[in-house]
């Protein structure tokens, strides 16, 4: 008895975890059970796979998924269980309603738009209840100066930004008939639930894996080496890389900037970007490998970010479904690069006008209305380059919402309007010719040591210095290709140093945003926006303060594990694509035995940087 509690009984200071050992015995017994299920045959006609089996397979894959998912986060799968439902039932309406639109009645597809909708509104408002209550809450009390309390704790379920996300695109591709409803209820909640993927993404599109829900098992020899890579790679990432550089000096330096010095601080950022980056990475390397075993193909998540040449770029290779996710189902729908929507100019407004009331300060006060006067100029002025707004507002507005999913605080919008107006600055950046380019830095330059010279607050001793720096490079990268022959050697050397350069400043600029993305994180919400502001505050004012080079060398060799391990983590990531996918098939080609060698010496060292204190996914709490 006190064996079978253990397995069904939810422990919240044990969720079960990629990295537990737990996890692993919990798999190992879910696989063996699913290998009987698909490798069963009729025994009188021996015919493959067929419906029954299909539901036998789905159904016990669904009923697995829903006891991890309580054993992550206990009566929550109430909830996924509510949300799968009420996906199924839309599902099925809005199929057969389409029969009668089809006819000639109009009145039955003002029906469907109205349970749409419905359906689409119920999701949003779980998600807003659970993830946003306090935040919403701290506004409204700012604003109005009221006293307003959530009376009981609301704790974040795990994982419900990914599954309402999922929910929600199934809802509006059936709606639109881009994808067919799951006719099967077992088939549909192994859908919404498949438990590799449900606590952290990535997030699955009906169109995307729908069709493997009808597909009889199939595991190659190379897909299973493929397999056990992408578990290994994840293992890896997420233990020698994320779970190390976090408690042996990113979390150190975080959760006390002003104990620490300039240049630590600086490298606290440098190292997060690697961390975040290796456990949500890791994770989602994790999922794909389990997922495969299963013979089920989830959506690549990222591809090598950090070789990323400007901040547009970043979001075509960072959590790749979360922003194809946002284009198709918020950029689109405000008007996309087309034209304005009621949302373009309503959601920009909403967030400058609460921004504005929270701050209480009559510099933001003013400058949110310049902002808001110059655009509604532009708009009114400017008709020829009016959809050119309307375009960059429909971008910004969507990674500010962005960042508001990642988090209930201002810092996480912060970090989302940041990486707009990088994406923004690009645009516009890339229609410049090398003059304007070369003067524009400059101008920058000149505004940032004016500022500096004003006022010496650090910010604009940071803004000062990198300014320096840019526009020293910017002006030698742009200058030089004029000074020769196209296609010279000397012009492919300019053009490679100009990419490393490039690949170079946008890691820096990430990992600056990073700096209100990590600040806010694992916080109470309650307190979120004060403390994240704090630590973001008082890392900006020693990173801009005056450095004391001469302690650099004791730092990097008190620290010398936490730079090796950046070091190689960064070098290992810039490896050519070609190259990562050479070693990749010669690991899944190797025989067996050379096989469980390799794994074998890989949870050998593993397990030297298991910590004892339990480390969770960073994007578990999205």
């Amino acid at each position: 008895m006190s064996l079978l509690r253990n397995i069904f009984a939810f422990d919240d200071s044990h969720p079960l975890l990629f990295t537990q050992i737990d996890f692993w015995v919990f798999f190992l017994f879910v696989y063996a059970l699913f290998a009987l299920i698909v490798s069963f045959r009729e025994k009188q006609s021996g015919t493959p796979m067929g419906r029954a089996r299909r539901l036998w397979r789905n159904g016990y894959l669904f009923a697995v998924s829903l006891l991890f998912y309580y054993k992550t986060s206990g009566l929550f799968v109430l909830l996924l269980l509510v949300s799968t439902l009420l996906g199924y039932i839309l599902g099925i309406l809005f199929d057969r309603w389409a029969a009668h639109v089809d006819s000639g009645t109009p009145h039955w597809q003002r029906r469907r738009k109205a349970l749409m909708i419905a359906g689409v509104t119920a999701n949003l408002g779980m998600l807003c209840y659970f993830k946003y209550a306090y935040f919403f809450t701290d506004i409204v009390n700012t604003i109005a100066s009221t006293h307003y309390s959530i009376a009981t704790v609301i704790l974040l379920p795990v994982g419900i930004s990914f599954f309402t996300f999922q929910n929600i695109s199934y809802i509006v591709d059936v709606y639109k008939g881009k994808v067919r409803h799951v006719d099967n209820v077992l088939d549909f909640g192994f859908y919404t639930s498949f438990f590799p993927q449900l606590v952290a993404g990535p997030i699955i599109r009906a169109d995307q894996f729908v069709p493997q829900l009808y597909k009889p098992w199939f595991l190659s020899r190379r897909q299973f080496g493929i397999a056990v890579f992408w578990i290994m790679n994840g293992l890896v990432k997420k233990i020698v890389l994320s779970d190390f550089l976090a408690l042996s000096f990113a979390d150190r330096v975080f959760d006390n900037p002003s104990l620490y010095t300039a240049f630590e601080n600086f490298s606290a950022l440098l190292v997060y970007s690697l961390q975040v980056y290796a456990d949500f990475s890791g994770y989602t390397d994790i999922a794909i490998g389990v997922a495969m075993l299963m013979g089920f193909y989830l959506p690549v998540n990222f591809r090598s970010p950090y070789k990323a040449t400007n901040a547009a770029g970043f979001w075509k290779r960072w959590h790749i479904s979360l922003s194809n996710w946002l284009k198709d189902y918020l950029y689109i729908p405000l008007g996309g690069n087309r034209n304005a929507s009621w949302g373009t100019f309503l959601i920009l407004g909403i967030m400058m006008l609460v921004v504005a009331l929270m701050a209480h300060t009559a510099w933001v006060w003013w400058t949110m209305a310049a902002v808001a006067a110059l655009l509604t100029a532009w708009y009114f002025l400017l008709p020829r380059r009016r959809k050119n707004l309307t375009t960059n507002i429909n971008n910004f507005d969507t990674m500010l919402l962005g960042g508001l999913w990642h988090g209930a605080s201002f810092n996480f919008i912060t970090w989302g309007a940041l990486n707009g107006a990088g994406i923004l600055f690009y645009k516009w950046w890339k229609t410049l010719g090398p003059a304007v380019r070369i003067v524009t830095v400059w101008v920058l330059f000149a505004i940032a040591q004016l500022a500096h010279h004003l006022w010496p607050l650090p910010l604009f001793s940071m803004a000062a210095f990198a300014l320096t720096v840019i526009a020293i490079a910017i002006t030698l990268l742009n200058i030089c290709p004029l000074l020769n022959r196209p296609n010279s050697q000397f012009s492919i050397l300019n053009s490679q140093l100009t990419k490393v350069w490039n690949v170079l400043l946008t890691f820096l600029f990430i990992s600056f945003t990073r700096l209100f993305f990590r600040s806010g994180s694992n916080l109470d919400p309650a307190t979120a926006n004060e403390v994240a502001w704090n630590t973001a505050t008082q890392m900006v004012n020693s990173i801009g303060s005056t450095w004391n080079l001469a302690q650099i060398p004791t730092i990097v060799s008190h620290y010398s594990t936490v730079f090796w391990l950046f070091a190689l983590g960064m070098a290992v990531h810039w490896l050519p694509e070609r190259f990562k996918r050479r070693y990749r098939l010669w690991f899944a080609s190797m025989p067996l035995w050379a096989m469980v060698l390799v794994v074998t010496a890989i949870v050998l060292v593993v397990m030297q940087f298991v910590s004892a204190d339990l480390q969770p996914f960073i994007y578990f709490q999205f």
